[in-house]
């Protein structure tokens, strides 16, 4: 069977249904296994009894992938196509979770973190693959509306893989385990640590093999190739750029994404450790990184509804960064604590909470500016963005060291150069055209 073929911003807008629901069920795969790592921090940081950097090697490990496979993966997508690519992908997901399972018997920490790499570089390929082709399946003035709806996908799933991993993993016993295994002799409290850690090999087991069926389905739908050779829409002074290192507002929207997932996975995988430090165990705690999903979904849907009727994706990118610059520094400063489970609890873990909401539209903002108008280079351009996505890796591990030097909340500082330059991309830096003293184009507002 001939796949069919399909142009940047050519589908038809019936057309569009069956291509938008595979992706959506793909941002939900994307969800489900990344945003899990909440719960695996502070769950290897017992099993493991490491210190904070060492837990934040899980998001480091996981997320590397994203730098050294994202042009390997456009690479591939080349060679292979678009369906053939995803279904390689979700090939690497399985293996990366099937490997859980000699690590959790093993209780082996180095295998845990071969397996979370092996994940991220099936995620690098699915992820250089779907964000184009949502981008520029429509027109790009909605682009940032299609990038909400899947990122409600993403976030929901997000809410949901804690949950279901703490239900697999957790009993009802273990906080009297948790503060029994200080005082264990090492003989113990290695069998007790043993048993939890093995805890992990069936849902990760029956991860690999419903990882691996949903590869098998991609790559036998009816879904049509793209072809990103050619675009649709006003060029640049640089369409014809010899590389795509002639395209300033694309770097410069890499170097955004790279601090923007960096602030967002910093909000999500450090709060469960941040309300330990005032007194909450992990069966307390699991269910905060929800409250920053559910934020960040609440987001998506006033993009989904606002987009582009009543602001500009460009608006609504400015005003989200803002608010990110904002929230952070409430994290840092806001005084006051409430009952949250019957326990005292810092307000400032609430502005963590909240920063799910402006996180929401930022990378849905960034993403269109910085691929936009790009060409022949748009698959290349695109593996560049995704290489943006190591910024989940780097930046929490920047967090982890200041938290075990600073301390926890003092940590939380790493937010505020990031988002001062995402409001300066928001604002100047995505209407660069050229890198000759900073030409600025004409820029409709998207």
């Amino acid at each position: 069977m001939v796949d069919a073929t399909v142009k940047p911003g050519h589908t038809a807008r019936g057309n569009r249904f069956f291509p938008i629901a595979v992706l959506a069920f793909m941002f939900f795969i994307f969800g489900f296994v990344s945003w899990v790592n909440s719960i695996l921090i502070p769950y290897f940081k017992i099993s493991f009894e490491l210190s904070h950097t060492q837990a934040y090697l899980v998001t480091f490990a996981f997320y590397i992938a994203y730098f050294v496979m994202s042009l390997p993966g456009g690479l591939l997508l080349k060679r292979v196509g678009f369906k053939r690519g995803i279904m390689l992908g979700f090939f690497a997901l399985s293996l990366g979770a099937l490997l859980f399972v000699p690590a959790a018997f093993t209780r082996t920490y180095g295998i845990f973190l071969v397996g979370l790499f092996t994940m991220g570089t099936g995620l690098a390929v699915l992820q250089t693959a779907a964000n184009p082709y949502v981008t520029i399946i429509g027109p790009m003035e909605r682009a940032a509306q299609r990038m909400s709806i899947m990122g409600v996908c993403n976030k929901f799933a997000g809410i949901v893989s804690p949950l279901v991993f703490a239900a697999f993993t957790l009993k009802v016993t273990d906080s009297e385990l948790f503060a029994a295994l200080p005082a264990m002799d090492e003989a113990a409290k290695n069998t007790a640590l043993d048993e939890l850690i093995r805890r992990v090999a069936l849902p990760y087991a029956c991860l690999s093999v419903l990882l691996l069926g949903a590869g098998l389905f991609i790559r036998y739908s009816v879904l049509p190739e793209i072809n990103t050779e050619e675009e649709s829409g006003k060029t640049t002074p640089n369409r014809s750029g010899k590389t795509v290192f002639d395209f300033p507002y694309l770097m410069l929207g890499a170097v955004a994404l790279f601090l923007h997932v960096g602030t967002q996975v910093i909000a999500i995988d450090t709060i469960i450790n941040y309300a330990e430090t005032m007194g909450f165990d992990l069966l307390k705690a699991k269910s905060l990184p929800s409250f920053t999903l559910a934020a960040t979904i609440t987001g998506y849907v006033c993009g989904i509804i606002c987009i582009p009727k009543v602001i500009s994706q460009t608006g609504a990118l400015r005003i989200c960064t803002v608010m990110g610059l904002l929230f952070s520094l409430c994290v840092l400063f806001m005084p006051g604590e409430i009952m949250f489970k019957g326990q005292s609890i810092s307000l400032s873990i609430w502005f963590l909470a909240l920063l799910g909401l402006p996180n929401s539209l930022i990378y849905a903002g960034i993403w269109p500016l910085a691929i936009r108008n790009l060409g022949r280079f748009t698959k290349i351009g695109s593996s560049i963005l995704i290489m943006g996505l190591v910024g989940n890796a780097i930046l929490p591990m920047i967090y982890g060291r200041m938290a075990d030097t600073l301390g926890v909340r003092p940590a939380y500082w790493v937010l505020v150069p990031c988002f001062l330059y995402l409001i300066y991309y928001a604002v100047y830096g995505y209407k660069i055209t050229s890198w000759k003293r900073a030409k600025r184009a004409p820029t409709r507002e998207q």
